[in-house]
């Protein structure tokens, strides 16, 4: 059966969710859309095909006016818990943009209605769905490389050509912890199977950045065994840059694991960038060959989503299950604030 959807928040990443990532999973069909920019709703109506009657200023009109089972949110982080909780309450399941929510408190309090209501909400931690993290969390299981010593994630990329008034990447909330670092942080969680319990961080940026808040950030995060990772990352950085999921280094007794992933959009094959090594102990690297998936990213968090409501299953990052993740970014992002190591709370 076809997941019908309403898809609230279309601009700029919203609007290639709507081009790009939901019309590449058959299991779904758009039945709404809705924005409270005149021309961007009209912009996206017109790429899709649909009628005047699919239209909606906001959420709440599109519940009114179409008959849906779920709501794609990607609208602005801070309208994630509140748009989320009047979807549960018109009986929709859901699908949020990461980060899911802008406090952890927020997040649970989604995550409890859901529960209590029977529906799933899903974050779209859409970095988890390419084949090198996935493979790294498999070798790791396995005890590839033994117990492990330390893990160092590096992310790079400069973002600081544009006027300041054309790009609204600059005025983002915490545009490195809240909005890059957030994948980081869960693909962290994913590959070791552990939760963080303290982070220290610390913010710093040249006087050449355009960026209202951070744009780059080093930290330093315990894991639950004891475990310490060296993270470093930039908006502004020279140096070569990363695919968006970062470089990892992860070393352990019998060797190193290193992998990186998601090159981007401009590659012909999405995974073209995702590679995953294994060091031994003597020296000898050995390239690990990655399976082939049907879909990538975005794509593929959806039809895991339509596929957790068909089945009646929980997915892998519904939202009680992705409270870990977000309670390291409002950790990370207290410690930048107090110069202190913060302890990551979860509810």
């Amino acid at each position: 059966m076809t997941l019908r959807l309403i898809h609230v928040g279309l601009g700029g990443w919203g609007g290639d969710w709507a081009r790009t990532a939901i019309p590449a999973v058959d299991a779904v069909e758009v039945v709404a859309i809705a924005d409270p920019s005149e021309p961007t709703l009209r912009a996206v109506q017109e790429h899709l095909g649909l009628r005047e009657d699919q239209t909606f200023p906001n959420l709440t009109a599109a519940l009114a006016g179409v008959e849906a089972d779920a709501v794609v949110i990607t609208a602005p982080a801070v309208t994630h818990a509140p748009l989320a909780l009047e979807a549960l309450e018109a009986g929709k399941h859901v699908i949020v943009e990461k980060p899911f929510a802008t406090s952890v408190e927020d997040a649970a309090t989604v995550s409890r209605r859901a529960a209590e209501l029977g529906l799933v909400v899903q974050v779209s931690q859409n970095y988890r769905n390419y084949p090198a993290p996935r493979e790294a969390q498999r070798l790791l299981a396995e005890g590839a490389v033994g117990e492990l010593a330390g893990i160092s994630i590096d992310f790079r990329q400069w973002d600081n050509d544009r006027p300041f008034a054309d790009h609204p990447h600059y005025r983002f909330p915490h545009p490195l912890i809240h909005d890059m670092a957030i994948h980081h942080f869960d693909l962290l969680r994913k590959v070791t199977g552990q939760e963080a319990v303290r982070v220290y961080t610390k913010v710093k940026d040249p006087s050449y950045s355009k960026y209202v808040e951070e744009a780059s950030a080093l930290m330093t995060i315990e894991m639950a065994d004891g475990l310490l990772v060296s993270y470093r990352g930039s908006w502004l950085s020279r140096g070569e840059p990363t695919p968006w999921a970062g470089e990892w280094r992860i070393t352990g007794e019998d060797g190193e694991l290193s992998f990186t992933s998601r090159g981007g959009g401009h590659l012909p094959h999405p995974a073209d960038e995702d590679r995953v090594s294994l060091r031994g102990a003597d020296g000898t690297v050995e390239e690990i060959a990655l399976p082939e998936q049907e879909l990538y990213g975005r794509s593929a968090g959806l039809a895991l989503f339509a596929e957790a409501i068909a089945n009646g299953t929980a997915p892998e990052t519904a939202g009680a299950a992705n409270l870990g993740s977000l309670a390291l970014m409002e950790a990370a992002t207290r410690s930048a604030a107090s110069g202190q190591v913060e302890e990551v709370r979860l509810p």
